[in-house]
């Protein structure tokens, strides 16, 4: 979920009557770019509309200039004091990271990028590694795109999966 997307509500709301217990619910949602210069109220905000406690991974969605630095100082204070389980980060180069890590007292649990064998971004995902970030693929199945790509065909069918199931394999065999 995220504050930007308009479903934290809903979330919480399905989450809290599916009948699974809270701790079998991986639950992440983001701040949105207009919210950093707030990042603790705007949390405040999404903790509130999902209703869950502590939310496991608080992202920021995008690297903001001239906010993004200060909103994950916030961000180490929402973890601090337990609101979220682990602080993260969307859509951040390796130089964003550089800076944020030049600043920063923790480092980002997740780096959640679009990832796929159609956006393949090595360099990203050796330098996250090197630091001990984990890279989230967002759109590994790229919105539908290329499901029906010759080359994805081609290897479903001779391992008798759908292209789906490829394309998560291929993230998931990077590392993601």
């Amino acid at each position: 979920t995220a504050a930007y997307y308009g479903n934290e509500e809903d979330v919480g709301r399905a989450v809290r009557e599916s009948g699974v217990a809270r701790e079998e619910v991986f639950v992440t949602t983001k701040l949105w770019n207009s919210d950093q210069e707030h990042a603790e109220k705007a949390f405040e905000r999404s903790a509130k509309n999902l209703g869950l406690g502590a939310v496991d991974l608080y992202l920021m969605h995008w690297p903001q200039a001239g906010t993004r630095l200060q909103a994950w100082k916030e961000m180490e204070k929402i973890l601090k004091e337990g609101g979220a389980r682990a602080i993260g980060v969307s859509n951040f180069t390796a130089r964003h990271l550089e800076e944020l890590l030049a600043e920063c007292d923790v480092v980002p649990a997740v780096n959640q990028v679009e990832f796929s064998p159609f956006l393949f971004q090595k360099g990203l995902l050796e330098y996250c590694g090197k630091k001990g970030i984990a890279v989230e693929a967002y759109s590994p199945l790229t919105r539908a795109s290329k499901l029906g790509h010759p080359e994805i065909l081609k290897i479903a069918e001779a391992h008798g999966k759908t292209p789906a199931q490829v394309l998560i394999r291929w993230s998931l065999e990077k590392g993601c």
